[in-house]
């Protein structure tokens, strides 16, 4: 991002009736999403999250407390508008697209459902590799799409959702090879394991590491070999609003592994990005701090669906109105420091 592009919108917000910088990182978020849309006074668009939906055969390892068949049954409740990101989404005026990249089953053409299933689930990867490298680059291509859609359709900030039971699993080992982290500082209970569940999953993850570790040799290839088709599209969505020179908000753990991928594809992406919140996963404090990067809320969250980027864009908004409506020093006849 331009140095310029930042200096102006705080010149800006250094103007504002108030002393400077004293609202914190809501100024920063302002001074970013300011310095992104290119423009001098921005507008906030459209908002749309896009919850991208798979499954994976690694819950055959019992590293998930849900069975695989509540990943089609929550897309039909997210169709529904009966889930909790339909209901956070609602209170921030974002939309919500529900898309079928991996979900096991065909689940029809529901009313609202954008169909690009590229696999019907992400293989075992305590068996073998995720998908193969063009399953990924497919994947890929459905996020970059995705995103070039919502911009062209008026959207201004976007949000990362997924549901896919047991995609902790994979996120972690994504998180454990990007980073160079051993599975106990990045394996944590997901949707509710127990003590004895996490040192369950934690010997999957190891297994997974070890039988695909020749395979992981670059970006692409550790995506193909340890994620997941939600994963992959988000990593692309991710790629894609960069592309568009577009903000995206990050969701949690999961989102984050995907948000890692397109990183490490393409680094320049992480300045249109937003990360919305830090994870109750041990593994997620690590990823901020190994990228030098900052949630906006820490509220213990560990659903997923694109529920902490909800949150964050109401916030995101938040700051961009105190940079457009308060006023100036001048505008209210206040000499600074008087």
């Amino acid at each position: 991002m331009p140095a310029e592009r930042i200096a102006r919108a705080y010149a800006r917000l250094d103007s504002l009736t108030k002393p400077r910088r004293s609202l914190g990182y809501l100024e920063e978020l302002a001074a970013r999403y300011v310095a992104i849309s290119g423009r001098e006074r921005p507008v906030m668009g459209g908002k749309r999250i896009c919850v991208l939906a798979g499954d994976h055969k690694v819950t055959a390892e019992v590293v998930s407390a849900y069975p695989s068949v509540v990943t089609q049954l929550m897309v039909k409740n997210f169709l529904g508008g009966g889930a909790a990101i339909n209901v956070l989404a609602r209170r921030a005026g974002a939309e919500v697209e529900v898309v079928d990249l991996g979900v096991a089953e065909d689940v029809g053409a529901l009313p609202g459902l954008v169909r690009s299933n590229v696999k019907r689930g992400a293989d075992n990867i305590a068996r073998g590799p995720a998908m193969t490298p063009d399953e990924a680059r497919q994947a890929l291509e459905v996020g970059i799409r995705l995103a070039a859609k919502a911009v062209g359709q008026g959207v201004t900030l976007l949000g990362t959702g997924e549901m896919g039971i047991g995609n902790t699993t994979p996120a972690a080992a994504l998180l454990a090879t990007y980073l160079d982290l051993p599975v106990r500082d990045v394996v944590g209970p997901g949707t509710g394991l127990d003590e004895a569940g996490v040192a369950r999953k934690a010997a999957v993850l190891e297994r997974a590491l070890a039988v695909n570790r020749a395979r992981c040799t670059g970006a692409l290839e550790t995506l193909a070999a340890l994620g997941g088709l939600e994963i992959a599209g988000l990593a692309g969505l991710c790629l894609g609003a960069a592309a568009h020179r577009t903000a995206v908000v990050v969701d949690g753990f999961i989102a984050s592994a995907a948000a890692l991928a397109a990183l490490r594809l393409s680094p320049a992406a992480k300045d249109y990005m937003f990360f919305a919140h830090l994870s109750a996963e041990p593994g997620h404090r690590k990823f901020f701090a190994s990228e030098g990067l900052r949630p906006i809320v820490d509220l213990g969250l560990r659903l997923g669906e694109g529920t902490g980027a909800a949150i964050a864009m109401q916030i995101i908004e938040d700051a961009l109105a105190i940079y457009n409506d308060m006023a100036t020093f001048a505008e209210a006849g206040i000499a600074p420091g008087a």
